[in-house]
């Protein structure tokens, strides 16, 4: 009994503390209660149009500016160049909330430029 007890003693501490919980399935957005309202389709209907209307050359951060936050960035090196890729969501497919890449558009900018977007955009830099 008394192994016990010391066993459970010593234990204690290192049962405390916190856990964290990472995943990269998507972006849980806080319009996640709104998502059956239809305040998402509108969304999507609204970042498709502003896409639509973009043209090789703008500029990274006039294109920025006409979008709310992106839903994921990332940067690469490559050949000397330096691109950026932003996503935005343009076609839900899940519809639980959370933001996947492949409900999103990517916007690929090189030196700052915009030099295309879509699929097709992104597979030129990989």
């Amino acid at each position: 009994m008394k192994k016990l007890l010391l066993v459970a003693a010593l234990s204690a501490p290192l049962l405390s503390g916190c856990i964290v919980a990472v995943s990269d399935d998507g972006v849980e957005h806080g319009w996640a209660s709104e998502y059956n309202s239809g305040h998402w389709q509108s969304q999507h209907k609204e970042n498709r149009k502003t896409i639509a209307s973009l043209d090789l050359g703008d500029d990274y951060n006039q294109v920025l500016g006409q979008f709310p936050t992106p839903d994921f960035t990332e940067l690469v090196k490559k050949d000397g160049g330096v691109f950026k890729v932003i996503y935005f969501a343009t076609n839900s497919k899940h519809s639980d909330g959370k933001v996947t890449k492949d409900e999103c558009t990517p916007l690929v900018f090189e030196d700052g430029k915009l030099i295309g977007f879509g699929q097709s955009a992104l597979e030129q830099i990989l």
